[in-house]
């Protein structure tokens, strides 16, 4: 087992298992594309103290994001500005006027005050045009989430701010479901690979310009107060069980060969969210293995469609249940491993069920000091137990078990077109982030799928599938057959050319620097 970093002093959850495995926390309500946010409103402060990427003491993480209610207000909870605009056509100064009076009760604003924004925007349908825009480009726009729960595009640093809950009475406070977490611990990770010099001249280069078109645009609808990153509100707590791991370094190499292609700047956010949603899940399952004493990588026995049911279509549906079903096993494995302690037997040979309980608070910081008495009725070491591991389960299952499930379909991993089971059949988005990670600027087809096994573990082609090829599971012809579809998908891509019939190479389109 690798060396854990002490948990946190404080701990403000129910019981602290899945936290001790995974970290605080991986959540599947926060999909990839909300982690990313998170994840640049993390660096976005981290960089204006002037320490991005720096980590002094592990899981110490302290930052102040940004909640700029005016933005969100004129964006998302602005439900008269249509109709305004078409009562009151030909009188620019009434349409102005009607509509600071709809806005008179924003939330989460104290006697707010837009006029601001007539000296920017003098004619009130250009101020329209601008939220229109704006309001097309909202993250996961097809969604039913709150208007203080909607992000826009991240266009610079002024289009970022944090999940907030805002109540009638004005008051705001930070809401953990969409913002769970999970983009603070992908800045950890990042901040742990050794590459966050790099990724930081990227990052600023390409995300966080504060003088693009675009991102000017957004600081346009916000008073100049809005724009200086406030210093009052402090997001502390998170933790990240390993110090060094090969996944923070994986990641921070596949984000930095995605900048170094010439892709246009914003069009790169979707190939770093696919390729960080990937990494994330190859660290979720890896670390559940090493619970459980599991020395193989993680794999994904990949489907590449085809017009028939195949035997691959099989064993990836299988592939998907067996990792989905890793992260519980981890759990029962590490739960079940108190009893295993020399102190634990001492305790139970004892009949010491006080001792018992503080061992198991001890270990996994449950049951919580203001819920203690709700177990004095327990009097056996083994119902103790038992309900400790009731509970365990039962808050996995909540949440951390799912994360396997909606992260693979976010990220166009997984799939259930065409079958009543979940399994691994890539969409295109996703395979073209994995080109232009892994063909500096082109590869042999055949060495092609051997780097995307060993460096993500998956499945295509017969060289990769030994192992269900020998145990008999599948025949090398069905492998075969899928790595020869992924190669016709590919060129029909634009990703892969055939020289003859003993030669293919996969082509990176956005390749500007030299192979090797």
């Amino acid at each position: 087992m690798r060396d854990i970093l002490p948990r946190p002093s404080k701990i403000d959850s129910d019981m602290w298992v899945d936290e001790a495995i995974w970290g605080h926390r991986l959540y599947d309500e926060q999909t990839p594309w909300l982690c990313f946010m998170e994840f640049l409103n993390v660096l976005n402060s981290e960089m204006e103290a002037g320490r991005a990427f720096v980590e002094s003491v592990p899981n110490t993480l302290s930052y102040s994001p940004q909640s700029r209610l005016y933005l969100r207000n004129i964006l998302f909870n602005n439900p008269r500005m249509a109709v305004i605009e078409r009562q009151y056509r030909n009188d620019n100064r009434a349409q102005w006027e009607r509509w600071k009076e709809s806005m008179s009760n924003s939330a989460g604003i104290p006697s707010p005050d837009y006029a601001y924004l007539e000296e920017r925007f003098p004619l009130f349908e250009d101020f329209k045009e601008v939220v229109d825009f704006l309001c097309v480009s909202t993250i996961e726009g097809e969604n039913n989430k709150r208007w203080s729960s909607q992000f826009v595009f991240p266009f610079g640093p002024d289009c970022l701010y944090e999940d907030l809950n805002v109540r009638e009475n004005n008051n705001t406070s930070q809401d953990r479901r969409f913002f769970a977490r999970t983009g603070e611990l992908l800045y950890l990770m990042l901040s742990r690979s050794g590459k966050g010099d790099e990724l930081l001249s990227h990052l600023k280069l390409h995300v966080l310009n504060k003088n693009t078109k675009f991102n000017r645009l957004v600081a346009a609808l916000q008073p100049k107060d809005d724009l200086s990153h406030s210093t009052f509100t402090k997001r502390e707590g998170t933790y990240l069980p390993y110090l060094s791991l090969p996944e923070y370094e994986t990641l921070a190499e596949d984000w930095i060969c995605l900048f170094r292609c010439n892709i246009p700047a914003y069009d790169v956010i979707p190939y770093l969210i696919n390729i960080m949603g990937l990494h994330m899940l190859l660290y979720s399952l890896n670390r559940a293995k090493e619970i459980l004493g599991q020395t193989d990588k993680a794999t994904f026995v990949t489907e590449i469609v085809a017009p028939k049911k195949t035997i691959i279509r099989e064993l990836s549906a299988d592939s998907f249940s067996e990792n989905h079903n890793l992260s519980r096993f981890a759990v029962e494995h590490y739960v079940r491993s108190v009893r295993e302690t020399d102190e634990w037997k001492v305790a139970v040979q004892a009949n010491d069920i006080l001792e018992c309980r503080d061992i198991l608070k001890e270990k996994f910081k449950w049951p919580k000091e203001n819920k203690e008495q709700e177990f004095d009725y327990i009097e056996t070491s083994e119902e103790l137990f038992s309900t400790l591991f009731e509970n365990a389960i039962n808050r996995h299952k909540q949440h951390l078990n799912k994360f396997h499930n909606v992260w693979s379909r976010e990220i166009g991993l997984s799939s259930r077109r065409g079958s009543r089971r979940s399994r691994y059949a890539p969409q295109d988005l996703l395979l073209k982030s994995l080109v232009l990670c892994v063909v500096p600027t082109r590869m042999e087809y055949q060495e092609f799928l051997e780097n995307l096994y060993t460096r993500y573990g998956l499945i295509i082609g017969d060289k990769q599938a030994g192992a269900y090829i020998h145990n008999g599971r599948a025949d090398q012809e069905a492998f075969a057959e899928n790595a020869a579809r992924l190669e016709q998908r590919l060129a029909s891509m634009g990703l892969l050319k055939r020289l003859s019939d003993a030669c293919a190479y996969v082509e990176n389109p956005f390749a500007t620097r030299e192979e090797g």
